[in-house]
């Protein structure tokens, strides 16, 4: 390991630390605000048993990206001090040709969309979905749905729409395909999710209430939006409860103190993990240790504000924005102080 991949431990980790049970799995609970699952995996390796060489050497197996912006991206919004960090994370469902023939556009769009935003004294962390629909600037092609903006300009186009409509910059990104999502439900041996309603898909039958998945029925579970009478809304929350499961299970006893399977957790899902180039392995591991205190019921998930569905004159389905409840959101994000935004808009949209 070159001495610049190292990780500096803050003073109060020390090897001897025995924390109370009750906060054992709250440390491991900091890096699920990320939404990176492949930091989380990486961390608590590192944490609990020191490998993180074999377990760089699996994250490394991911593919990066140089985050820049082009000329019609405009300024990016300045970080201010004190105001906490920002991070993106990005699903992609790939499509067959046909599909993309249909939709006029080729390449991936981006499913999921989750601004993810950790508190300055890391005590708090809150994941914000993007309804995929939303119809927003994209810089360079006009208005468009959001999703659209990673198959028009990949990555860095969708970190720079998703700045310029927030106002607020991001520090890291990470974008994973579904099928990396698949196995790594299945190499955790499932997971439990709060399914919202009883309904049927593509030979699955979901229950309501708390339901086990493998990783082809969690797929399956967060692609499904047709049986739902608010769509693609309550698919960004059943998404976002796979994502606890999955946070849930990675915390659990049985994967933190096996650190074998940690490492082949890691070595699933780095082939279908792009980050950007400066989330590094020894990058996940500091972030992870920053926010070692938070405890579960320090994560908060919502939704950006939004309208409803309509037709454009062009015949596209899209999602109105909502500009005046966003600026709120704005602010909230730019002065650190989602936490009263939180208390105010929980479940309004």
């Amino acid at each position: 390991m070159n001495p610049s991949d190292e990780v500096r431990l803050p003073s109060d980790w020390e090897d001897g630390d025995q924390p109370e049970p009750g906060r054992r799995s709250s440390r491991r609970m900091a890096l699920i605000g990320l939404g990176v699952i492949t930091a989380l995996v990486l961390a608590a390796g590192v944490v609990v048993g020191g490998y993180l060489l074999s377990v760089r050497n699996q994250y490394e197996k991911r593919s990066t990206v140089s985050i820049t912006r082009g000329a019609s991206d405009g300024e990016r919004p300045e970080q201010a001090e004190g105001t906490g960090r920002n991070f993106l994370l990005l699903g992609s469902d790939k499509r067959s040709e046909e599909e993309a023939a249909a939709s006029g556009v080729t390449g991936q769009r981006s499913d999921v969309m989750m601004l993810v935003h950790i508190s300055d004294d890391n005590q708090e962390v809150y994941v914000t979905s993007f309804p995929r629909d939303l119809y927003v600037d994209i810089p360079g092609h006009g208005k468009d749905r959001i999703n659209a903006a990673l198959a028009f300009g990949g990555v860095p186009l969708a970190v720079s729409t998703v700045e310029n409509y927030t106002g607020v910059p991001i520090e890291h990104v990470a974008l994973i395909d579904f099928d990396g999502i698949e196995g790594l439900v299945d190499s955790l041996g499932g997971i439990e999710v709060q399914v919202p309603q009883s309904f049927e898909a593509d030979g699955h039958q979901f229950t309501e209430g708390t339901q086990h998945m493998n990783g082809e029925q969690a797929l399956t579970f967060v692609r499904q939006r047709k049986q739902f009478a608010d769509g693609d809304f309550q698919r960004n929350r059943n998404q976002q409860a796979v994502l606890m499961g999955i946070a849930d299970k990675l915390i659990s006893a049985d994967t933190l103190s096996d650190p074998l399977k940690l490492k082949d957790t890691v070595g699933t899902i780095s082939p279908y993990l792009t980050t950007d180039e400066g989330l590094t392995a020894s990058a996940m591991v500091e972030l992870g240790l920053s926010m070692r205190s938070i405890r579960s019921d320090d994560l908060y998930f919502l939704s950006v504000p939004h309208g409803g569905p309509y037709t454009t004159s062009g015949g596209a389905s899209v999602v109105a924005t909502e500009e005046g409840e966003m600026d709120k959101l704005r602010q909230a994000l730019r002065e650190d102080d989602m936490g009263t935004y939180y208390a105010e808009n929980a479940g309004k949209y």
